[in-house]
């Protein structure tokens, strides 16, 4: 039971919503560097025994969490795999938080879990699988799928390039499964040639690497007794006509595994888990308990309503506009591999497939010239090591 002095802290308090949007508002409009520096963190070491109320928590925590936030739609802030986010996924996500559906139980979330399934039916014709589920992110997606695999195939071995997500090398270690790399070209593409005998095993192809973007041929290792499309970067490709014959082949896949958190423009955590044959594949990955009204499927057991978001920025943009935003990113990608080509200093490292550009000064020191950067910030990454 809730305390008679807490009960006007589960109401809906205007006055608290008004003071939060408008210290939204105030980030939003403050201009600075992608990174802040120097930003204060002025909290009690230790739990306080006594609570300041929710208007002076916001209040404390703005300069905090809202100030030192690194800055994802500042025009120079062109490195990572995290972007910004729409305005209405916000407001969705604040009705999820207040309602706080547990999605583990049709009776706690009896709009929930078909919005979830809709979402689901929405996407998975893009790939060419039947179904799946959402999940936190590509990690847990990548685990559920060769979970899979070990249940209805027997795989012994997880097979995966050097330039794997180390998700992969996880879920291996996790399912007690042998985890074996296999060499990469000079793009970072996966090695056909170098799988050798998958009889056994479950083939993990990327689609979209983290360092270099690169896209593996996605119908290698047909002999496999199960292939695994982890598209946690690229898989939103597959809505745009312009960009979708970048996966061609997915479709040919046991499992695909993408991240509405990455290119489809969502709130962290938001990501989901694809099949070919999505009734083997839950049937597999099923548990019952005597409290529970259906079975529960994959890892998660109580999870909220992060469909909620998506669903409403899939109504709100279509097909036609999520793909006009994927476009826009693949554009500006192009522009600045134009850009890189075109200095005599700096060098490309290839074409950009997915959005993603990979560069360095061919006369200095990389991290050096990072730190010289006015207003814009790029990541570093190391390749072939």
């Amino acid at each position: 039971m809730i305390s008679a002095e807490m009960q006007s802290d589960f109401d809906f308090d205007r006055d608290g919503f008004q003071l939060a949007l408008a210290l939204l508002e105030e980030h939003f409009s403050a201009t600075g560097e992608p990174l802040p520096h120097g930003v204060p963190f002025d909290l009690p070491t230790s739990l306080p025994d006594h609570g300041i109320g929710g208007h002076a928590a916001l209040e404390a925590l703005a300069p905090i969490a809202l100030a030192g936030a690194a800055r994802l739609r500042h025009p120079g802030f062109l490195a990572h795999m995290d972007p910004p986010t729409p305005w209405f996924t916000w407001a969705s996500q604040l009705w999820a938080a207040a309602l706080n559906q547990n999605l583990l139980h049709p009776e706690t979330a009896p709009a929930a879990r078909p919005l979830e399934l809709r979402a689901i039916e929405w996407l998975a014709p893009f790939f060419g699988m039947t179904g799946g589920h959402l999940v936190p992110g590509s990690t847990i997606a990548n685990l559920t799928a060769l979970w899979a695999a070990r249940e209805l195939r027997g795989v012994e071995e997880v097979v995966a390039s050097e330039a794997a997500h180390v998700s992969v090398r996880k879920a291996a270690s996790i399912l007690g499964l042998r985890y074996r790399a296999v060499p990469v070209d000079s793009c970072q593409r996966l090695c056909p040639d170098a799988l050798e005998d998958v009889s056994r095993s479950a083939v993990v192809l990327t689609a979209g690497t983290v360092a270099a973007g690169a896209v593996d041929p996605v119908q290698a290792g047909a002999t496999a007794a199960w292939r695994h499309v982890d598209a946690a970067w690229a898989g939103p490709l597959r809505l745009s006509p312009v960009h979708s014959g970048v996966l061609d082949g997915i479709e040919t896949a046991d499992s695909v595994a993408f991240s509405a958190h990455k290119w489809l423009f969502q709130p962290k955590e938001c990501a989901a888990v694809l099949f070919a044959d999505t009734v083997a594949a839950h049937e597999a990955l099923a548990f019952g308990g005597g409290y529970l009204a259906v079975a529960n499927v994959g890892l998660l057991g109580s999870h909220g309503a992060s469909a909620l978001p998506l669903v409403a920025t899939l109504l709100a943009w279509g097909r036609a506009g999520t793909a006009r935003c994927i476009e826009r990113c693949m554009a500006l990608a192009a522009d600045l591999a134009q850009l890189v080509r075109e200095r005599e200093e700096l060098e490309l490292f290839t074409e950009p497939m997915t959005g993603v550009v990979v560069w360095r000064p061919l006369r200095a020191d990389a991290r050096r010239v990072r730190e010289r950067l006015d207003g814009a910030f790029v990541s570093l990454t190391q390749l072939g090591a």
